[in-house]
Protein backbone atom coordinates (compact mmCIF):
# COMPACT_ATOMS: atom_id res chain seq x y z
CA UNK A 1 0.00 0.00 0.00
CA UNK A 2 1.35 3.38 -0.97
CA UNK A 3 1.98 6.18 1.51
CA UNK A 4 -0.65 8.25 -0.24
CA UNK A 5 -3.19 5.45 0.11
CA UNK A 6 -2.37 4.96 3.81
CA UNK A 7 -2.66 8.71 4.43
CA UNK A 8 -6.01 8.85 2.72
CA UNK A 9 -7.40 5.93 4.75
CA UNK A 10 -6.06 7.43 7.98
CA UNK A 11 -7.64 10.78 7.14
CA UNK A 12 -10.97 9.13 6.30
CA UNK A 13 -10.92 7.15 9.54
CA UNK A 14 -10.16 10.20 11.65
CA UNK A 15 -12.75 12.25 9.78
CA UNK A 16 -15.35 9.59 10.51
CA UNK A 17 -14.54 9.61 14.21
CA UNK A 18 -14.67 13.42 14.30
CA UNK A 19 -18.03 13.44 12.52
CA UNK A 20 -19.44 10.86 14.94
CA UNK A 21 -18.21 12.77 17.97
CA UNK A 22 -19.55 16.04 16.57
CA UNK A 23 -22.97 14.54 15.87
CA UNK A 24 -23.04 13.01 19.33
CA UNK A 25 -22.11 16.32 20.93
CA UNK A 26 -24.77 18.15 18.94
CA UNK A 27 -27.35 15.54 19.96
CA UNK A 28 -26.47 15.92 23.63
CA UNK A 29 -26.54 19.70 23.32
CA UNK A 30 -29.93 19.59 21.59
CA UNK A 31 -31.27 17.33 24.33
CA UNK A 32 -30.01 19.74 26.97
CA UNK A 33 -31.69 22.68 25.27
CA UNK A 34 -35.06 20.98 24.79
CA UNK A 35 -37.71 22.14 27.24
CA UNK A 36 -39.42 18.85 28.01
CA UNK A 37 -41.80 17.71 29.21
CA UNK A 38 -44.22 20.56 28.59
CA UNK A 39 -47.94 20.96 28.00
CA UNK A 40 -49.83 23.97 26.64
CA UNK A 41 -53.55 24.49 26.11
CA UNK A 42 -56.06 27.14 25.11
CA UNK A 43 -57.93 29.42 27.50
CA UNK A 44 -58.05 29.67 31.28
CA UNK A 45 -59.79 26.33 31.61
CA UNK A 46 -56.55 24.90 30.28
CA UNK A 47 -54.98 25.41 33.71
CA UNK A 48 -56.98 22.58 35.28
CA UNK A 49 -56.52 20.45 32.17
CA UNK A 50 -52.75 21.01 32.20
CA UNK A 51 -52.56 19.98 35.84
CA UNK A 52 -53.83 16.50 35.02
CA UNK A 53 -51.75 16.25 31.84
CA UNK A 54 -48.66 17.24 33.82
CA UNK A 55 -49.18 14.36 36.24
CA UNK A 56 -48.82 12.02 33.28
CA UNK A 57 -45.84 13.82 31.77
CA UNK A 58 -44.02 14.26 35.08
CA UNK A 59 -44.12 10.49 35.58
CA UNK A 60 -42.45 9.88 32.19
CA UNK A 61 -45.82 9.18 30.63
CA UNK A 62 -46.69 9.42 26.98
CA UNK A 63 -47.82 12.73 25.48
CA UNK A 64 -50.85 10.99 23.95
CA UNK A 65 -52.09 9.89 27.37
CA UNK A 66 -51.40 13.35 28.78
CA UNK A 67 -53.50 15.22 26.22
CA UNK A 68 -56.40 12.78 26.45
CA UNK A 69 -56.51 12.85 30.24
CA UNK A 70 -56.01 16.61 30.28
CA UNK A 71 -58.89 17.64 28.05
CA UNK A 72 -61.25 15.21 29.77
CA UNK A 73 -61.24 17.70 32.66
CA UNK A 74 -63.12 20.51 30.86
CA UNK A 75 -65.23 17.92 29.03
CA UNK A 76 -66.64 16.88 32.42
CA UNK A 77 -66.89 20.37 33.93
CA UNK A 78 -70.40 21.88 33.57
CA UNK A 79 -68.97 25.33 34.24
CA UNK A 80 -66.96 25.21 31.00
CA UNK A 81 -69.80 26.17 28.70
CA UNK A 82 -68.09 25.50 25.37
CA UNK A 83 -66.81 21.95 25.92
CA UNK A 84 -68.56 18.67 26.69
CA UNK A 85 -71.05 18.36 29.55
CA UNK A 86 -72.76 21.70 30.13
CA UNK A 87 -71.80 23.02 26.72
CA UNK A 88 -74.16 25.29 24.81
CA UNK A 89 -76.61 23.35 22.59
CA UNK A 90 -77.45 23.93 18.95
CA UNK A 91 -80.46 25.95 17.86
CA UNK A 92 -82.76 22.96 18.49
CA UNK A 93 -81.49 22.46 22.05
CA UNK A 94 -79.24 19.46 21.37
CA UNK A 95 -75.68 19.30 22.72
CA UNK A 96 -73.46 17.97 19.93
CA UNK A 97 -69.75 17.36 20.44
CA UNK A 98 -66.69 17.28 18.20
CA UNK A 99 -63.17 16.09 19.04
CA UNK A 100 -59.95 14.78 17.57
CA UNK A 101 -56.63 13.41 18.80
CA UNK A 102 -53.27 12.83 17.09
CA UNK A 103 -50.09 11.07 18.22
CA UNK A 104 -46.40 11.19 17.32
CA UNK A 105 -46.79 8.60 14.55
CA UNK A 106 -49.44 10.55 12.62
CA UNK A 107 -52.13 8.23 13.92
CA UNK A 108 -55.33 10.17 14.50
CA UNK A 109 -58.96 9.72 15.39
CA UNK A 110 -61.97 11.99 15.32
CA UNK A 111 -65.68 12.20 16.11
CA UNK A 112 -68.18 14.82 15.00
CA UNK A 113 -71.83 15.60 15.79
CA UNK A 114 -71.64 13.11 18.66
CA UNK A 115 -74.52 13.23 21.15
CA UNK A 116 -74.97 11.82 24.64
CA UNK A 117 -71.32 10.92 25.34
CA UNK A 118 -69.49 13.01 27.95
CA UNK A 119 -65.95 12.32 26.72
CA UNK A 120 -65.75 12.58 22.91
CA UNK A 121 -61.93 12.78 23.09
CA UNK A 122 -61.78 9.23 24.42
CA UNK A 123 -64.14 8.04 21.70
CA UNK A 124 -61.87 9.74 19.16
CA UNK A 125 -58.90 7.81 20.56
CA UNK A 126 -60.86 4.58 20.24
CA UNK A 127 -61.58 5.44 16.61
CA UNK A 128 -57.83 5.88 16.12
CA UNK A 129 -56.84 2.67 17.86
CA UNK A 130 -59.72 0.29 17.18
CA UNK A 131 -60.79 1.09 13.60
CA UNK A 132 -59.12 1.63 10.21
CA UNK A 133 -60.86 5.03 9.99
CA UNK A 134 -60.02 8.56 11.08
CA UNK A 135 -63.51 10.00 11.63
CA UNK A 136 -66.92 8.78 12.71
CA UNK A 137 -69.93 11.10 12.86
CA UNK A 138 -73.46 11.33 14.23
CA UNK A 139 -75.36 8.16 14.98
CA UNK A 140 -72.48 6.02 13.74
CA UNK A 141 -70.13 7.65 16.23
CA UNK A 142 -72.60 7.14 19.06
CA UNK A 143 -73.18 3.49 18.12
CA UNK A 144 -69.43 2.92 18.08
CA UNK A 145 -69.04 4.58 21.48
CA UNK A 146 -71.68 2.29 22.96
CA UNK A 147 -69.91 -0.74 21.47
CA UNK A 148 -66.73 0.44 23.17
CA UNK A 149 -68.39 0.62 26.57
CA UNK A 150 -69.26 4.31 26.85
CA UNK A 151 -72.56 5.29 28.49
CA UNK A 152 -75.21 7.66 27.16
CA UNK A 153 -76.25 10.54 29.39
CA UNK A 154 -78.06 13.84 29.09
CA UNK A 155 -75.42 16.53 28.50
CA UNK A 156 -77.85 19.48 28.59
CA UNK A 157 -77.51 20.92 32.09
CA UNK A 158 -80.31 23.02 33.62
CA UNK A 159 -78.24 26.19 33.18
CA UNK A 160 -77.48 25.44 29.53
CA UNK A 161 -81.14 24.69 28.91
CA UNK A 162 -82.19 27.98 30.50
CA UNK A 163 -79.64 29.92 28.42
CA UNK A 164 -80.95 28.25 25.27
CA UNK A 165 -84.55 29.06 26.17
CA UNK A 166 -83.60 32.69 26.87
CA UNK A 167 -81.82 32.85 23.52
CA UNK A 168 -84.87 31.56 21.67
CA UNK A 169 -87.12 34.02 23.49
CA UNK A 170 -84.80 36.90 22.58
CA UNK A 171 -85.53 36.51 18.88
CA UNK A 172 -81.84 36.34 17.93
CA UNK A 173 -82.35 33.16 15.99
CA UNK A 174 -80.33 34.28 12.99
CA UNK A 175 -77.24 35.15 14.97
CA UNK A 176 -75.54 31.80 14.93
CA UNK A 177 -71.92 32.64 15.85
CA UNK A 178 -70.13 35.43 17.66
CA UNK A 179 -66.65 35.94 19.04
CA UNK A 180 -67.46 34.83 22.59
CA UNK A 181 -69.23 31.52 22.23
CA UNK A 182 -66.75 29.01 20.88
CA UNK A 183 -63.88 28.66 23.34
CA UNK A 184 -62.61 25.24 22.31
CA UNK A 185 -59.94 23.54 24.38
CA UNK A 186 -56.94 22.44 22.36
CA UNK A 187 -53.90 20.89 24.02
CA UNK A 188 -50.36 20.05 22.87
CA UNK A 189 -47.77 18.08 24.83
CA UNK A 190 -44.10 17.17 24.45
CA UNK A 191 -43.10 14.25 26.67
CA UNK A 192 -39.76 13.32 28.22
CA UNK A 193 -39.05 11.00 25.26
CA UNK A 194 -39.30 14.00 22.93
CA UNK A 195 -42.58 12.94 21.32
CA UNK A 196 -45.53 15.21 20.55
CA UNK A 197 -49.27 14.64 20.67
CA UNK A 198 -52.34 16.86 20.57
CA UNK A 199 -56.06 16.88 21.34
CA UNK A 200 -58.96 19.20 20.61
CA UNK A 201 -62.54 18.99 21.89
CA UNK A 202 -65.59 21.27 21.86
CA UNK A 203 -69.35 21.57 21.97
CA UNK A 204 -69.05 23.99 19.06
CA UNK A 205 -70.60 27.36 18.45
CA UNK A 206 -73.57 28.15 20.68
CA UNK A 207 -76.97 27.77 18.99
CA UNK A 208 -75.39 26.64 15.71
CA UNK A 209 -77.54 25.22 12.95
CA UNK A 210 -78.27 21.53 13.57
CA UNK A 211 -75.63 19.41 11.89
CA UNK A 212 -72.96 22.10 11.88
CA UNK A 213 -69.41 20.83 12.43
CA UNK A 214 -66.48 23.22 12.89
CA UNK A 215 -62.73 22.79 12.71
CA UNK A 216 -62.16 21.03 16.05
CA UNK A 217 -62.53 17.44 14.76
CA UNK A 218 -60.81 18.16 11.44
CA UNK A 219 -57.18 17.02 11.30
CA UNK A 220 -55.17 19.87 9.79
CA UNK A 221 -57.76 22.54 10.59
CA UNK A 222 -58.34 22.37 14.36
CA UNK A 223 -55.28 20.24 15.20
CA UNK A 224 -52.14 19.00 13.54
CA UNK A 225 -49.03 17.25 14.87
CA UNK A 226 -45.83 16.40 13.00
CA UNK A 227 -43.31 14.77 15.32
CA UNK A 228 -40.40 16.00 13.22
CA UNK A 229 -41.46 19.63 13.61
CA UNK A 230 -44.16 20.47 16.14
CA UNK A 231 -47.88 20.76 16.67
CA UNK A 232 -50.62 23.38 16.54
CA UNK A 233 -54.23 23.68 17.65
CA UNK A 234 -56.84 26.38 17.20
CA UNK A 235 -59.78 28.14 18.80
CA UNK A 236 -62.32 30.61 17.50
CA UNK A 237 -64.52 30.58 14.43
CA UNK A 238 -63.94 27.13 13.01
CA UNK A 239 -65.03 27.91 9.47
CA UNK A 240 -62.02 30.18 9.05
CA UNK A 241 -59.58 27.50 10.20
CA UNK A 242 -61.22 25.03 7.85
CA UNK A 243 -60.89 27.36 4.86
CA UNK A 244 -57.15 27.79 5.44
CA UNK A 245 -56.32 24.37 6.98
CA UNK A 246 -54.89 26.62 9.66
CA UNK A 247 -53.11 24.23 12.02
CA UNK A 248 -51.36 22.41 9.19
CA UNK A 249 -50.29 25.82 7.93
CA UNK A 250 -48.78 26.70 11.33
CA UNK A 251 -46.80 23.44 11.43
CA UNK A 252 -45.54 23.88 7.87
CA UNK A 253 -44.41 27.42 8.67
CA UNK A 254 -42.43 25.99 11.60
CA UNK A 255 -40.94 23.41 9.23
CA UNK A 256 -39.72 26.28 7.08
CA UNK A 257 -37.92 27.80 10.06
CA UNK A 258 -40.49 30.00 11.79
CA UNK A 259 -40.70 29.94 15.56
CA UNK A 260 -44.03 28.83 17.07
CA UNK A 261 -44.86 32.47 17.78
CA UNK A 262 -43.99 33.59 14.24
CA UNK A 263 -45.91 30.69 12.70
CA UNK A 264 -49.08 31.46 14.67
CA UNK A 265 -48.88 35.12 13.70
CA UNK A 266 -48.38 34.39 10.01
CA UNK A 267 -51.33 32.00 9.99
CA UNK A 268 -53.62 34.60 11.60
CA UNK A 269 -52.42 37.21 9.11
CA UNK A 270 -53.14 34.80 6.25
CA UNK A 271 -56.76 34.57 7.42
CA UNK A 272 -57.13 38.29 8.11
CA UNK A 273 -55.86 39.36 4.69
CA UNK A 274 -58.74 37.45 3.10
CA UNK A 275 -61.43 39.09 5.22
CA UNK A 276 -62.55 42.69 4.82
CA UNK A 277 -64.28 42.44 8.21
CA UNK A 278 -61.72 40.32 10.08
CA UNK A 279 -62.17 42.45 13.24
CA UNK A 280 -65.63 40.90 13.68
CA UNK A 281 -64.21 37.41 14.22
CA UNK A 282 -61.92 35.58 16.59
CA UNK A 283 -59.27 33.12 15.49
CA UNK A 284 -56.45 31.96 17.71
CA UNK A 285 -53.62 29.46 17.40
CA UNK A 286 -51.16 27.95 19.85
CA UNK A 287 -48.10 26.02 18.73
CA UNK A 288 -45.35 23.90 20.29
CA UNK A 289 -42.19 22.72 18.57
CA UNK A 290 -39.76 19.85 19.16
CA UNK A 291 -37.50 22.04 21.29
CA UNK A 292 -40.34 22.79 23.69
CA UNK A 293 -40.70 26.36 22.43
CA UNK A 294 -44.25 27.66 22.25
CA UNK A 295 -46.23 30.62 20.97
CA UNK A 296 -49.73 31.95 20.38
CA UNK A 297 -51.47 34.59 18.29
CA UNK A 298 -55.06 35.66 17.62
CA UNK A 299 -57.20 38.35 16.00
CA UNK A 300 -59.10 39.68 19.02
CA UNK A 301 -57.66 40.65 22.40
CA UNK A 302 -58.78 38.48 25.29
CA UNK A 303 -57.39 35.11 24.17
CA UNK A 304 -55.16 33.42 26.73
CA UNK A 305 -53.42 30.08 26.98
CA UNK A 306 -52.04 27.92 29.79
CA UNK A 307 -48.51 26.53 30.03
CA UNK A 308 -47.02 23.98 32.42
CA UNK A 309 -43.44 22.74 32.49
CA UNK A 310 -40.61 22.27 35.00
CA UNK A 311 -40.73 26.02 35.67
CA UNK A 312 -44.30 25.81 36.93
CA UNK A 313 -47.72 26.79 35.62
CA UNK A 314 -48.79 30.09 34.12
CA UNK A 315 -51.53 31.73 32.10
CA UNK A 316 -50.29 33.89 29.24
CA UNK A 317 -52.13 36.46 27.16
CA UNK A 318 -51.91 35.77 23.47
CA UNK A 319 -50.65 38.61 21.31
CA UNK A 320 -53.34 39.85 18.94
CA UNK A 321 -53.61 41.39 15.52
CA UNK A 322 -55.99 44.18 16.50
CA UNK A 323 -53.55 45.37 19.13
CA UNK A 324 -50.92 45.80 16.44
CA UNK A 325 -53.02 47.37 13.69
CA UNK A 326 -55.02 49.83 15.80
Amino acid sequence: MTATRRSFLRFSFLSGIFATLTASSQSVLAAQKTNKPIVISTWEHGLAANKIAWQVLNNSGRALDAVEQGVRVPEADPNVRTVGYGGYPDSEGNVTLDACIMDENMNCGSVAYLQGIKHPISVARKVMEETPHVMLVGQGAQDFALQQGFDIQDLLTPQAKKDWQDWRASGQGKKQINIENHDTIGMLALDSQGNLSGACTTSGAAYKLPGRVGDSPIIGAGLYVDNEVGGATATGMGELMMKTVGCHLVVELMRQGASPQEACKKAVERIATRLDNFAEFQVGFIALNKAGEYGAYCIQPGFNYAVQDSNGTRLNDGKNLLGEVL
